[in-house]
Parts: C-alpha cells; sequence; structure tokens
C-alpha cells in the first residue's frame, strides 16, 4: 500500500544505539488498522512515510510479507517498548506519557520495580486542560528524556509526537497505544499462545466488544494490500 517498513533482527538494539550516536527517532508501530487509516488521511500516510522506524507491530502486515515469500517476525510495540527501556543505562532516561489520570504512573512504578535501575524521569497523564500544557511541554524539554513513550492511542499520539518532536529532538519517541494501561493493570494482554499465533486481536475483541467495527479493518486491508497497484 505503499508504507514503509523496516525489517531489522532487532529493532530495540538498532534504536538504542541510534541514540547514543546523538540520532532521535519516531518510531511508528504498523497494523491493519493504521495503514487502512493512512490510506484515507494524507497527514497520518506522511508521518509514516517521515518515520525513522517502522516495525510489523499487526498480524496482518506480517501475513501480508510472508504470502510474499518474504518470511518476517511480528514486533508488537509493547514488546519493543519494553526490551528498548531494558537496554537503556542508568544515565540514560525515559519519560511515560499519556492515558488517563494515575494510568502513567502506576506504569512507570511498575516499570520500577521491573527494573531496579530505570531512570524514570517523570509521567503525564494525557488529559491535560489546555491551559496546563505549555507548562508541561517546558518541563517536558527541560528534562530532555532518553526516551519518551506516549500512549494515546493511534493516530492522535502520531500526530502528537510529530506535532512535539521538536522539543527533545535527540529523543526516541515511541507510541505505544494501550501499553500503559497493561502495565498500569488496568487491562490486561492475550494470553502467551495467543500473541505467538497472531492472535491477539481476536482476544482484544473478547475483552472489548465495541471494536467490532475496528476489527472490519483486517479484511478492508487484506483486499486493499493485495489490490493496490504496485505503482500509482
Amino acid at each position: 500500500m505503499g508504507l514503509p517498513v523496516h525489517w531489522r533482527p532487532d529493532y530495540a538494539g538498532w534504536l538504542v544505539d541510534h541514540y547514543r550516536q546523538g540520532h532521535g527517532a519516531q518510531v511508528v508501530t504498523l497494523n491493519a488498522e493504521m495503514a487502512m487509516q493512512a490510506d484515507r488521511n494524507p497527514n497520518l500516510r506522511n508521518i509514516i512515510l517521515e518515520a525513522d522506524l517502522v516495525v510489523p507491530d499487526g498480524a496482518g502486515v506480517v501475513l501480508y510479507f510472508r504470502s510474499k515469500g518474504q518470511r518476517i517476525e511480528r514486533s508488537p510495540g509493547i514488546e519493543l517498548a519494553a526490551s528498548v527501556l531494558r537496554r537503556l543505562s542508568p544515565k540514560e532516561s525515559v519519560f511515560f506519557y499519556g492515558g488517563t489520570p494515575g494510568v502513567a504512573d502506576r506504569a512507570g512504578a511498575y516499570w520500577q520495580q521491573q527494573l531496579a535501575g530505570l531512570n524514570l524521569v517523570g509521567t503525564q497523564h494525557g488529559y491535560l486542560s489546555p491551559e496546563a500544557e505549555p507548562a508541561f511541554l517546558k518541563h517536558l524539554a527541560a528534562l530532555q528524556p532518553s526516551v519518551i513513550l506516549v500512549g494515546m492511542g493511534v493516530p492522535r499520539q502520531e500526530f502528537w509526537i510529530q506535532q512535539h518532536r521538536h522539543l527533545c529532538p535527540h529523543s526516541i519517541w515511541i507510541g505505544v497505544g494501550g501499553s500503559l494501561d497493561i502495565w498500569a493493570g488496568v487491562k490486561s494482554r492475550a494470553p502467551e499462545w495467543m500473541c505467538n499465533n497472531s492472535l491477539e486481536w481476536l482476544y482484544r475483541l473478547y475483552k472489548e466488544p465495541w471494536r467490532w467495527r475496528r476489527m472490519l479493518a483486517l479484511p478492508h486491508f487484506a483486499w486493499r494490500s493485495f489490490t493496490y497497484p504496485s505503482r500509482r
């Protein structure tokens, strides 16, 4: 569908090395739903085209490549972000942004329990008033975290990162969707066997039936991706 997907055996290692060389990065975790949104939204499409790293998050994207004889592995955003956090040195820092009040705080506390040396420099929920946002952005710019995890959902988080990335140009910015909710214990992730068999979407539908309309993107994506002309 004219969208880039970068394949590397070690995304987290590449990102951390990229940061330590003095470069920032915007990471997009691409799935079928996002691809379909980008097909209708030129602004989102441009963000994906300009991202420093686009990883195959969704089962649909992986199955598409496998149908073309390219066996790539799925890289869920929640696992990529976790792997990046585990590779940070005590001198490198992370900031959690997004979710309802209290979620980012609890997600941060979870990771500080998991990684004793994690340098968590701050958290902020995603429901700031317009009046409070300038002070927050000034604070974020002063911190210059090594990694900024933004959990606001697609495509809001992608637009937010693009709009504010200039504040911390050398940071790694990753849109993590509902990962903060999972780390905070608000939501649960699919069982491992479902994750390993690209069935996480089915578990999410079971837990959140209201998602059924969004899940219609999967068959639409399959049709669109296989009928998309190679040259436009």
